[in-house]
């Protein structure tokens, strides 16, 4: 995990049902946040098996059994930070498994304290 091993994301229990809801039709999933120009602050979830994380990657936490991974740049700019992943109204990412569930994750941010 990131700095510390310590968990740096948690879900609202809006998230954890449609996170519930995907790994039911899916298997298990994970978490990938990049800091790419589209979906930059939307969290994308992929099947476990199909998306390969890079050597750059940070493992920022986990929810229950679902890893959540950031991209090396988005980490320097949200290191100091705790994500909380929600789900609001809204279609997800185009690749995305909440994508065509009339819900999407989002991203919410809390500033940790720097030592």
């Amino acid at each position: 995990m990131a700095e510390g091993s310590e968990n740096r994301v948690t879900a609202t229990p809006a998230a954890q049902k449609l996170l519930d809801e995907i790994i039911a039709d899916h298997g298990p999933v994970l978490f990938h946040q990049s800091g790419g120009c589209c979906d930059g602050s939307s969290p994308m979830c992929y099947p476990r098996g199909d998306f390969l994380i890079g050597d750059r990657d940070v493992l920022l936490g986990t929810i229950g059994d679902t890893p959540f991974y950031i991209g090396a740049a988005q980490y320097e700019v949200w290191k100091h930070t705790e994500l909380t992943i929600d789900a609001i109204d809204g279609r997800g990412g185009m690749f995305s498994l909440d994508n065509g569930r009339e819900r999407r994750f989002l991203v919410r941010s809390d500033i940790c304290a720097v030592d």
